[in-house]
């Protein structure tokens, strides 16, 4: 993976796999919180917990890009 700088570590990719393996299935999961929080708050859009619910569950998707972009940076090389 390789970053703006030109800077490659595929070392660290190579390590975050397993780490972005689990987190994909963590994402999966807000995947499924999301659009049952989404259809949630279209029916009753007074429930203001249900939309906090919702972001949380927005950045679980986003969880195997954190995952990938952390493990890449741990490696000095």
């Amino acid at each position: 993976m390789c970053n703006s700088d030109g800077d490659c570590r595929p070392l660290g990719f190579l390590l975050g796999l397993p780490f972005a393996f689990l987190a994909l299935l963590v994402s999966i999961v807000g995947l499924v919180v999301w659009i049952v929080g989404l259809l949630l708050t279209c029916i009753c859009p007074c429930c203001l917990c249900v939309t906090v619910i919702v972001e949380c569950a927005l950045e679980l998707v986003k969880a195997p890009l954190h995952v990938m972009e952390w493990c890449t940076s741990q490696i000095p090389c």
